[in-house]
C-alpha cells in the first residue's frame, strides 16, 4: 500500500499485509457466509490496531493508522449487515 508509506509503525506494518490479504479474500468470496467470516476476521485485526497501547493523537502516523483501521472496520460492519439483510434478518 504505497499510500501508507508515511506510517512509521511496526505494529501497523505487521498488520498491513494481513489487512490486505483479508480484504482480497472478501473481494474474492462468492458466498455471503464466506464474506462475513472474512469481515469478522478483518474486524479482529483492526480492533488490535485500534487498541494500540502506543497510540498518540499527536503522531500523524498514529492518526493515519487509526483512520485506515476505522475505515476497514466500517467496511466490515457494512459487509456483515448486508449479509444479514440478504439472509432475511437484521
Amino acid at each position: 500500500m504505497a499510500e501508507n508509506e508515511g506510517i512509521n509503525c511496526l505494529r501497523f506494518r505487521g498488520a498491513e499485509s494481513v489487512l490486505r490479504d483479508v480484504r482480497d479474500k472478501i473481494n474474492r468470496a462468492k458466498l455471503g457466509e464466506q464474506k462475513v467470516r472474512f469481515a469478522e476476521r478483518l474486524k479482529e485485526e483492526v480492533n488490535a490496531l485500534l487498541s494500540c497501547p502506543e497510540y498518540s493523537g499527536k503522531n500523524p502516523g498514529c492518526s493515519s493508522c487509526r483512520l485506515i483501521a476505522n475505515a476497514c472496520k466500517r467496511t466490515a460492519d457494512i459487509i456483515i449487515k448486508v449479509a444479514k439483510i440478504s439472509a432475511g434478518g437484521i
